[in-house]
Formats: structure tokens, C-alpha cells, sequence
């Protein structure tokens, strides 16, 4: 037949039984850098550095953004100084993830408090990350949240503005979130590092 003799034309690699495939070129953080310093990566582009792969984020609307304060001042008027709140800023996970989620809960400075000015936090320094999804929804909940769940990152709410929902990631593992909940209205939530403090799934979606 004459797919099987265009099979047999194909040269074997010699000592080798399982040639490796063609696969996507990663990047680093610091690659990804010398990108933007170069102008490759412009400074007005909306990217996001998820496992090696230079994701362009689509523009939030107005909905979006006011989620996004608002989520930033709850948090703000419960843990108040007990906490920093980075809003859109970058997470320096790992060697090729550097998300930027919506509003990240850090550990704050016990020293001089300028520890963020010289480096990005990391995820040791990451209680919280809250991704808040209307277009972004199947890549938050898919490999975004991979990401998150296999650099250990302990807790990550994505807030579906358009499934009117919270969807609570748990226990994470090399293979995603072994608990994930989806909570609608009526539902009570806190920070996994913060048990006494709690929102109703109301004052989230606002």
C-alpha cells in the first residue's frame, strides 16, 4: 500500500527506538524579561508567563476590573495589616511560571518592609490567589490552575463572573487540585491561612 511504503521511507534514528517529537520552545523568567527589555514584548501587552509559555491575556472590560477592586478592598477591610495585597502584580513561582493573578495575598514584611522592591514575591510568600474569570474562565480553571496546584500553592479561588460562582482550589498535587468546590450564593468562604476570617460568596461576587 502506499501509506505503508511511505512509512517505511522514513529513516530510523540510528541507536534509537523512540525519536523524541517536535514540542513548543519554553521560556524562562529571565528570558522572558530580556524580551520585554528588548521590546519584543512590548510594555502595553497584556502577557502572562504560565510553565514556559507566553500567554496574551485578552483586555478586561469593566465588570472585570470593578471585581477586581472590590474583591482587593474586602480583603483589604478584613485582614487589614495582617496581609499585603498585590493587585495584577507578578508571582515568581517557578523557573517558567510567573503569573499574575487578579489579587494575590501575601505574607507581609517582618523585616523593613521593602522586601518586594527588590525581588518579586515567590510562591513561599503566597497565601492566597484569586483569579477573577469572565473570557479567561476554561484557561483559569485548566492550566492556569495546574500551574498553581503543581508549584504548591495552597489556595486559589476563581471567581466565574458569568457562572455567578466561586470555585475553590484545594490540596494541591503534581496532577491539579485533589479538592475543588464550586460555591454559589448562600456559601461562606475564608482564607486557608486566615480560618477566622470569613465571606459570604454574596460579598465576593458583590
Amino acid at each position: 500500500m502506499a501509506i505503508e511504503r511511505a512509512t517505511e521511507a522514513i529513516p530510523k534514528q540510528a541507536g534509537s527506538t523512540n525519536p523524541q517529537e517536535p514540542r513548543p520552545r519554553l521560556f524562562t523568567v529571565d528570558e522572558y524579561y530580556k524580551m520585554a527589555e528588548a521590546g519584543i514584548l512590548r510594555p502595553d501587552e497584556k502577557v502572562q508567563l504560565i510553565e514556559g509559555k507566553i500567554i496574551e491575556m485578552p483586555p478586561g472590560g469593566p465588570e472585570h476590573y470593578s471585581a477586581v477592586d472590590w474583591i482587593a478592598e474586602l480583603l483589604g477591610e478584613r485582614l487589614g495589616s495582617r496581609v499585603r495585597i498585590r493587585v495584577r502584580g507578578p508571582i515568581n513561582l517557578a523557573e517558567r511560571a510567573h503569573p499574575e493573578p487578579d489579587v494575590a495575598l501575601l505574607r507581609r514584611p517582618t523585616t523593613d518592609g521593602r522586601a518586594y522592591r527588590v525581588s518579586h514575591p515567590t510562591g513561599a510568600d503566597l497565601f492566597l490567589a484569586i483569579e477573577e474569570s469572565d473570557s479567561t474562565l476554561r484557561l483559569d480553571l485548566g492550566e492556569k490552575a495546574l500551574m498553581y496546584a503543581q508549584h504548591r500553592v495552597a489556595d486559589l479561588w476563581v471567581v466565574d463572573l458569568q457562572g455567578d460562582r466561586v470555585v475553590v482550589h484545594r490540596e494541591p498535587t503534581a496532577e491539579g487540585y485533589a479538592r475543588v468546590e464550586s460555591l454559589g450564593r448562600g456559601a461562606t468562604i475564608g482564607p486557608l491561612a486566615f480560618p477566622d476570617v470569613s465571606f459570604t460568596v454574596e460579598e465576593i461576587l458583590g
